[in-house]
């Protein structure tokens, strides 16, 4: 059965003078998700935006016939779980985090399903997959980082194919319906590389915001993704 692709641009990489016709423009342009990378200058060297952004941007996250357009939050904060529930209230669908930031990851995944949220998990570079082995039955999504977090517009980090495929193998053995998303460094020129070691779901940022047409490099991803 073929995968189902998404695309998950990253409004970290967006105009921030005028956020909501950026949500509005990208998602005219075929975006599948909008992504908020959410740091606190305190897990990661950078400061981006709270749930209050989220709420406001939520009404412009849908499709010309209204059907909502999820919104997928990447929590790179310490501590977890207060910012998790203040962005599930703000309208998030999928919460992510990384478990080395919460003190019980468990937990912090129920809280989120507790929500009405999907919840999912966070890995860095240099980070094993192995709280999987405890958690894989009770999440959504698993986000494979392919930078090291903290800022847009970072290089690819090649290794993270080989997580790529290790997440896919523990996805597939599990039997649940878990997407696999990548984050960092996705382009067009490499993104069926990754969709080959088992990835569906594609978080890009300056390689579709830094560009003048949206939605050129959208199809491109997509074509790139078909062939």
């Amino acid at each position: 059965m073929p995968k189902t692709f998404r695309i998950a641009p990253s409004i970290l990489s967006a105009d921030f003078a005028r956020l909501g016709e950026e949500v509005r423009t990208v998602i005219e342009a075929g975006a599948d998700w909008i992504h908020f990378d959410v740091m606190d200058n305190h897990y990661v060297p950078n400061l981006t935006f709270g749930p209050m952004v989220c709420q406001a941007l939520k009404p412009h996250a849908r499709r010309a016939d209204g059907t909502p357009v999820p919104v997928d939050v990447h929590l790179m904060v310490q501590p977890v779980d207060a910012l998790a529930q203040a962005f599930a209230e703000a309208g998030a669908d999928y919460i992510s985090f990384h478990p080395d930031a919460s003190a019980h990851a468990h937990r912090s995944v129920q809280a989120i399903k507790a929500k009405g949220c999907k919840a999912g998990l966070v890995f860095n570079p240099a980070t094993p997959l192995d709280v999987l082995d405890w958690l894989i039955d009770d999440i959504d999504l698993i986000l494979v980082m392919s930078v090291n977090p903290g800022f847009g517009g970072q290089g690819f980090i090649d290794s993270a194919l080989r997580k790529v495929e290790q997440a896919r193998r523990r996805i597939d053995a599990c039997g649940k319906d878990i997407r696999l998303e990548v984050d960092g460094g996705i382009k067009g020129a490499n993104i069926a590389r990754v969709a080959a070691a088992g990835a569906d779901t594609f978080v890009a940022g300056s390689a579709i915001f830094g560009q003048p047409d949206y939605k050129a490099v959208i199809d491109g991803m997509r074509a790139a993704l078909a062939g």
